[in-house]
Parts: C-alpha cells; structure tokens; sequence
C-alpha cells in the first residue's frame, strides 16, 4: 500500500508532503510531526524526475481510487463491491457520525443488517443504532426511481433522437458511396475515352477499371435501395415506456447489487440513518450531489415480525366476511380481489382457516345460520331459476344484494325473493326482464 502511494513509483521528486503541529496540553506547547498535508500543498513536486514504473495519469487514478476505498476514514465512502446489502458503505450514523457497518445473521447466505457498534468496541458504550437492510433498501430504491424518473424521459427522448439520426447518417453514408462510385465510373469512362485505340493494352486495363467501376454503381445502388427498404418496414422501438419500465429495469435478475450501488452512488453522496425508538422508525436522510436532502421514514420491525406477513387489507376482508361465509367462499374472494398471501401464493380454504385461529378471527357456523340471508345458489333453487337469472335481476336493480366487500358474493334477503315485482320477473320467461318506470314516455301513444 506504501508503494502504491508513494509518488517516486511514477517517477516524481516530492519534498514536503508532511507538516508538524502544534497543540495546547495541560498549558503547554506540545509538537507533533509526520501530519500529511493535502497534494495542492506539497512543496516541491517535480514529475519526470525519473523513469518511473507508471505515469503520472495512472498514478492519480490510483489515489482516487484508493480513496473511495478507504472505508474507516472519516469523510470517506466505501466503493460499491456487490453483496446483498445496498446501502453498504453509503449508511453514516446519525448518532456517532461514524460509517455503518453490514452484518448477515440468520442461516446462510443469511439477512443483511445494517448496525453501527465502532462506539461500543472502541469505548464500551452502548450500541447505536442496529435494524435491517430489506425495508430501508428498499425505500431507497423507490427514492431513487423517482428521483432519475424525469431524467429517463429526457433520456428517452434522447435515445429516440440518436436512433433517427444513426439512421439518417445511415443513409447519407450510402449516398455518398453511390455519388464516389458514380464520380469514379465517370472519371473511368473519360480515360477510356481519350485513350489511343491502337494502344490495346491500356485500352484493355482501362476498359476493365470502367468495367469495375460501373460493378461498383451498381453494388452501391442496391445497397442504398435495400437500407431504405429496410427503414421504412422495420418497427421502430418504442422509447416512450422507456421511464414506466424503469422499476423493471431495476429489479431484473441479470442487473447485480454491485450495478444498482454503482448507480446509487452516481447520485448519492451518503445518507445518514438513525432510528426513533418513540415511533419504532427508521430515519433516513439522503444527501443528493445537487445539494438537495430528502428524508424517509420506515417502519422497524417488531421483535418476531417477518417480511412474510399477510397485508392488512386482506385480513380486514377475512375478518368482514368470516361471520357469514366459509373459508371456500373467503378464498376465492381474495383470489377475485388479486390479494395474495404473506408469502405471495394464492388462497386456500386451509391458508385462511389458518390466519383465522392466528388472529382470533370466529368461523362461519351454517348450523347457526336462521335463514334471513341467501346465496345466490339458494335464491334460485328457492325461485326455480338458474344462478344466471339471479344474477340478471340483481344487475337490473329489481333484487336487492348486498356484498361486504367487492368482488365478495351477493347476499339475498329471504324475504326479497316474496315481493311481486321478483315472483312476476320469474314468470316472464318469454320476453325479456324490463324495469316498469312511471316517468318513461311511450313511443306510440295508445289512441
């Protein structure tokens, strides 16, 4: 690492790259010598001085990146280098200021956690802070999405505009080879013109250099004819959901941590987390290059709360519609209604029984049930039509339904199907169901 940094590798003199200093202790002058000074403040610096093993370029791309590297300085962030953890090297604690460190616990390859413990190995004080890398990572990625979501429309405009222009440039190329071939038949014609006849020999090469040169007309002019073709009948991509494909883009499995941190720090100079143990929430504030912060809050888990946890819309719907349906019914509601479980499959009657005895959530009890209220299925074997009659009348606004939720089955009052409108409407099977409006005037008049 000396050698590295020392700058007599890319062949310089330097003299004067440290300083002493001196410091007040217990009332009295106290110097300390070896302080580096900053490379603008290097006294003698004579590049070439030597042949060295490497130039000068090279040398301070060497030191740039050394300094992104240097993780534990103060001041410094830890260049992106993969792993599973976004944040890594980026995170700088509220509390201590110091950078925070990753951590995976759990079974392999185990779960990032983010934690800051240099004040508890260094000085045997408590630890910062300590919460997980998966809801801060992802809040982040959500921030940064929106933050480069005006800039990827302009990019795509751009991306639009490039590709007519390659293909213009395309063309002019083409067109300039056809007018060189053109010049070069041209000029080929005229020597084989203001040749002597009786020279057969060049006459012979120049009528052959004609020859090739009208070949070359030829080949260029099918060539522009094929690239027009072939412009006007290809697709042209589509660069306007270029910025709606951006979260795609993000997340796609070929694009690695080490990609997305690369990006991450293209835009971020660091973001400094703490958490709020009153609200049990993480603080983020981001530092963006422009001089802008934004801040974010996300909620800390619990102790015992995973990621696989059921949505509370979901459950809000099991815990409506358990006192008057069963786990089936439930089931296909939520599968209707696209809400997935925890763990992103689909519901069974099993899955929902199972989240009822977690929650503390009653069953359905059909034995309790006191007729008031039908399914769809009952209301028409209790009328003698099909579920599809049933149906019609219930869209027709003759049978009144209810639904606890959308897309949850309809419930028929028993006593609904007894009004005279509903026993008429069933009666009429040879014409179509019509709602009797007072206020509708008729076509023909019945003078």
């Amino acid at each position: 690492m000396g050698l590295l940094k020392n700058p007599f590798y890319a062949g310089a003199y330097i003299y004067g790259k440290t300083e002493k200093r001196t410091t007040l202790v217990d009332g009295r002058p106290r110097k300390t010598y070896k302080h580096p000074k900053p490379f603008d403040q290097w006294e003698v610096v004579l590049k070439d001085h030597h042949e060295g093993y490497i130039d000068w370029a090279e040398f301070e791309r060497n030191q740039k990146l050394l300094a992104i590297n240097a993780y534990g300085r103060a001041g410094g962030v830890k260049s992106g280098r993969g792993g599973r953890a976004l944040l890594a090297g980026i995170l700088c604690c509220g509390r201590c200021g110091r950078r925070v460190s990753v951590a995976y616990r759990g079974r392999q390859p185990g779960l990032p956690v983010y934690r800051c413990d240099r004040s508890a190995m260094y000085l045997g004080r408590p630890r910062c802070c300590t919460f997980g890398a998966g809801r801060p990572d992802e809040a982040v990625a959500r921030e940064l999405l929106r933050a480069v979501e005006p800039m990827a429309i302009e990019a795509a405009q751009q991306a639009e505009q490039r590709f007519m222009q390659a293909q213009t440039d395309q063309c002019r190329i083409r067109e300039l080879d056809l007018q060189q071939a053109r010049y070069d038949a041209s000029l080929a014609e005229r020597r084989y013109a203001a040749c002597d006849p009786d020279n057969r020999l060049i006459a012979a090469q120049l009528e052959k250099s004609w020859e090739a040169a009208l070949q070359r007309v030829c080949a260029c002019e099918q060539q522009l004819a094929a690239l027009q073709q072939q412009h006007s009948t290809a697709a042209h991509p589509d660069f306007s959901g270029l910025a709606d494909d951006l979260n795609a883009a993000w997340n796609a499995p070929e694009v690695t941590t080490r990609a997305r941190q690369q990006l991450l720090r293209a835009l971020v100079n660091e973001i400094v987390a703490d958490v709020d143990e009153r609200t049990r929430e993480i603080v983020l504030v981001i530092h963006w290059r422009g001089g802008q912060h934004s801040e974010l809050r996300v909620p800390k888990p619990r102790s015992g709360e995973h990621g696989c946890r059921t949505s509370d819309e979901a459950v809000a719907v099991i815990r409506t519609m358990a006192g008057r349906w069963s786990d089936e019914q439930i089931a296909a509601s939520l599968n209707r209604m696209a809400m997935p479980t925890g763990q992103g499959k689909t519901w069974t009657s099993h899955r929902v029984a199972s989240l009822r005895r977690v929650r503390d959530i009653h069953a359905y009890r059909p034995a309790q049930k006191d007729g008031e209220w039908l399914t769809m299925s009952q209301a028409a074997a209790k009328l003698g039509v099909s579920h599809h009659r049933i149906r019609s009348l219930i869209k027709a606004g003759l049978l009144p339904a209810e639904q606890v939720v959308p897309c949850a089955p309809y419930q028929i009052r028993a006593c609904d199907l007894m009004d005279q409108k509903i026993i008429d409407a069933v009666a009429r099977t040879g014409r179509p169901c019509r709602i009797d409006d007072g206020s509708q005037i008729p076509m023909f008049s019945s003078t």
